[in-house]
């Protein structure tokens, strides 16, 4: 069944196409590798595989082929993305200065069923998880699986700011499962509508992708201190480097720099000034994935961010899948830079330090 509907859409998106880059396509075979197809005016147009990149004809792209395709899909929105109806494709636009198309990325989009076995076990238990990891890596991918997941038993709500995860079009895709799903007019008015989405319907799970801006940040924190179970990715792949920076510290935490009385930092071992976090995590756990195999799982992040900011190891799971496709997990600690923290706030750069943690098995 998946396979079979994963093959559709896939034909959905070449029907698209000029017929000679669809036929490249096709010719080509491994369907299940190809990431996305790129048209770039006056260039030649290219397949992008797992493995590699593969040029589709020697000739270039033109005016009327481009044009072709947009008149194809659904209209851009305010970040120049848009959709194929009920499919999980993201076709995104680059435009001249005066506003025309003239280069498309097509994305594939695919339903991936399974992918969220590996932290079943964290998504039941109803805690808040953040999905951490580089672009392309299956942050949405496991997004949309872990909405088909916990709708069969629970309200969930799926924000869905570039319609990425539900698919386009007013109709879910079936990925999501019985899972009901608010669009967003522009990426701008994302935290409005995650606000809204508690407010107005009395979810039990919230799901949201890419939460970016200061506001989406605040509105993640307001949901989370309703008790309201909150699933959702960030840009970053690393606690590391979420800590960092400051539009989105506030997710684990926030961190600020705090003077200590002379008892204190006696007491610690430490400078006068050092880096505390502020307040409780929206998030109660981060998981950064490495790849579609191996994930690295902080069940804890108060008491991570705490080690990591205090210069002790922190607790964490490196979680993978074995040969046999056996799901493992090992309890590992991640130690903190050897030498100590500056004071005064992030003067070094917090990143260059956190970034020196070493896994000790």
């Amino acid at each position: 069944m998946e396979t079979k509907q994963s093959h559709e859409d896939l034909r959905t998106l070449l029907t698209i196409l000029p017929p000679s880059i669809a036929e490249s396509v096709e010719a080509a075979g491994n369907e299940n590798g190809l990431l996305e197809i790129v048209m770039d005016l006056g260039r030649v147009p290219t397949a992008r595989y797992v493995e590699g990149e593969r040029v589709l004809r020697h000739r270039e792209v033109s005016h009327v082929e481009i044009e072709q395709v947009v008149d194809g899909i659904g209209d851009f929105d305010d970040d120049n993305r848009a959709g194929i109806a009920r499919t999980l494709h993201r076709i995104s636009g680059i435009r001249n200065r005066k506003g025309q198309v003239i280069g498309l990325t097509l994305r594939v989009g695919r339903a991936v069923f399974g992918t969220v076995e590996i932290i079943r076990d964290i998504i039941a238990a109803g805690r808040s998880v953040l999905l951490l990891g580089r672009p392309g890596v299956g942050k949405t991918t496991m997004l949309r699986e872990v909405a088909r997941v916990l709708s069969a038993n629970r309200r969930v709500v799926i924000v869905d700011t570039s319609n990425e995860i539900g698919g386009d079009g007013d109709i879910p895709h079936p990925a999501v499962g019985r899972s009901r799903r608010m669009q967003v007019a522009t990426p701008m008015l994302q935290h409005e509508v995650m606000i809204e989405a508690v407010e107005n319907h009395m979810p039990q799970v919230i799901i949201i992708d890419e939460i970016g801006r200061e506001q989406e940040a605040e509105a993640a924190r307001t949901i989370a201190e309703r008790g309201v179970q909150l699933i959702g990715t960030a840009h970053g792949q690393t606690l590391a480097n979420l800590m960092n920076n400051p539009t989105l510290a506030d997710l684990v935490g926030g961190i600020q720099t705090v003077t200590l009385s002379d008892e204190e930092a006696r007491r610690r071992g430490t400078q006068k000034s050092v880096l505390e976090r502020m307040a409780p995590p929206t998030f109660d756990v981060v998981v950064e994935i490495q790849d579609w195999e191996h994930l690295m799982v902080h069940p804890n992040v108060a008491e991570a961010v705490d080690g990591i900011l205090r210069g002790r190891p922190a607790a964490a799971e490196m979680r993978y899948r074995d040969e046999d496709g056996d799901i493992q997990t090992e309890r590992i600690q991640l130690q903190p830079p050897s030498r100590p923290q500056r004071g005064g706030g992030m003067t070094r750069g917090l990143d260059e330090d956190l970034e020196e943690m070493e896994v000790a098995m």
